[in-house]
Order: structure tokens, then C-alpha cells, then sequence
């Protein structure tokens, strides 16, 4: 469990960052990052990518999803 606050909390952090604007706050970041390694795990195992190293790897695929998740949100948010 702490792994995955861990895991979300840096990928949520980075998505915010790279996807630029005002931050969601702390917790939505967290939350962002934690169902963005969930959907990433799931879009990276259906293109049969399967990335290693641990801690990196799964921050990585984490930090996809929430790119993709932050995208989504912004786009549902200006309709």
C-alpha cells in the first residue's frame, strides 16, 4: 500500500508537471497517479509492453496513465 501512495504520488507529481497549468493538489495528484499505474499497467499489457526495473518501471507506466488521466480530466472540464 505505501508503495503504491509512493509510486502515485511521484507519478501524479510528474504528470502535473508535464501536463503544465494549476496542480490538482496533493491527494487528487496521489489519486491521478494511482489509477494512472492501474490504466497504464492495463494499456502497457494490451500493446504486450512489459517494462522492467522495479520501482522505475512502475513509476514510469504509472506516470503514462496519469498523463493520460490528466489529459482526459482537463478536456472533460473545459465541456
Amino acid at each position: 500500500m505505501i508503495y503504491w501512495l509512493v509510486v502515485g504520488l511521484i507519478a501524479g507529481w510528474l504528470a502535473g508537471l508535464v501536463m503544465r497549468g494549476g496542480g490538482y493538489g496533493i491527494i487528487v495528484d496521489i489519486l491521478l497517479g494511482i489509477v494512472g499505474g492501474w490504466l497504464g499497467g492495463w494499456l502497457f499489457g494490451r500493446l504486450g509492453i512489459w517494462p522492467a526495473g522495479g520501482m522505475i518501471g512502475s513509476i514510469i507506466v504509472a506516470f503514462v496513465g496519469a498523463v493520460i488521466l490528466v489529459g482526459i480530466t482537463r478536456i472533460l472540464k473545459r465541456a
